[in-house]
This record gives structure tokens, sequence and C-alpha cells, in this order.
């Protein structure tokens, strides 16, 4: 229903000539929505309702840590997750913090992985159609535009940057199966997360 209304408006404006860049939106509804709930989520914990969260989280212990490797994932809250991995991990063993939190990222990472699979495969199919998707084919060879949607997508799982644009890079390859998808994005956070603790 909401894909159709968004649809409507899309073709609505192109009838009255508004520029395509102020239409992308409505031409994607499903990632439209997926952004403004981010944004929306930013402002809602972008006070100290987290910091108190997460000050109860890190006393949990190791725990914490998992439970923290969970927000660690979100883009939203990867900022203070991280704080607060560090404050964790100074009375605690690194790499057993690490991998903890890795395992969490790794759910909360599957989680996504699962619903842009599940409900932007329309999308996803669709962007692939796109003027600049298809100058990309066509410039890119197949043997490489696979390993560099992957390595742009390891680039964000591996940092604090937002994991749902790295998912999205890897949902788009679409031949990477769930059970590698979990074993990748476990290796990337814990790697990610480790090497912060260490040189931070």
């Amino acid at each position: 229903m909401i894909t159709q209304v968004f649809e409507g408006i899309e073709k609505r404006g192109r009838e009255y000539n508004i520029p395509f860049f102020l239409l992308y939106p409505f031409r994607y509804p499903k990632f439209a929505l997926l952004g403004c709930s981010i944004i929306l989520a930013y402002a809602l914990f972008r006070d100290q309702t987290i910091l108190g969260l997460g000050a109860f989280l890190s006393s949990l212990g190791y725990l914490g840590s998992f439970i923290l490797g969970l927000f660690y994932a979100y883009g939203f809250t990867s900022a203070p997750a991280t704080s607060l991995l560090l404050i964790s991990s100074s009375s605690q063993n690194i790499l057993l913090t690490s991998i903890l939190a890795g395992l969490g990222a790794m759910l909360a990472d599957l989680t996504i992985f699962s619903f842009i699979r599940s409900s932007f495969d329309d999308e996803l199919k669709k962007m692939s159609k796109e003027p600049l998707a298809l100058f990309c084919k066509k410039k890119i060879s197949k043997k490489v535009r696979k390993p560099l949607l992957m390595g742009i997508g390891a680039l964000f799982l591996a940092s604090p940057l937002p994991d749902e644009i790295g998912v999205t890079f890897l949902a788009a390859t679409t031949k990477i199966s769930q059970g590698q998808f979990t074993i990748v994005v476990f290796l990337l956070n814990t790697f990610g997360i480790f090497t912060i603790l260490t040189l931070l």
C-alpha cells in the first residue's frame, strides 16, 4: 500500500516536471522509510538517555559487552556503544570482549540482512537497472564488481560506520548465502572492535 502511494507521488511529480533528485526517495520508498527511521532513531537517542542505559550495560561485564555489540551494529547507537566498549574493556580481557561484542553485532547484522533480503529484494533489483548501476556494470567487469561490493561492505562492517549500509552492499551480492554472511560479519565486526579496543 505504502509502495503504491510513493509510486503514485513519483508519477505525478514527473508529470509536473519536478527535478528527478527530489523524486528519487519516492522511487525507493522502502529504503527512504528505512533512512527516515534511522534519522528519527538518532534524534531520539542523541540525548543522555542512551548514556544512562549504556552505563548500566557496561556494569554487566561480558554480558554487557555482548549487548553493546548489538548496539554497535546500528548507525545511530554505534558511537556510544564504541565508547562504552572502550570503558568496559579497561577491566576485561580485550580479546574476549571483542569476540562477545562481535557475536552481538553479528546477530544484529543478520537481522538486517534477512530483513533486506526478504523485504527489499524488489528495490534492489530496480536499483540494478538505474543508469549509474548499468554504467558500472558496463565499465567494471563481473570479476571485479563482486569483490568491490564486498570490499565496500566490509569497510562499513569492520568500522563504527553504519552497518546498515555495509549489509546493503553485501545483500546486493546476491550469491552470498546467509551462512557465508554470518561468518563474514562475525569476523569483520570482531576484528574491527578488537582493533579499536587495542589502539584507542
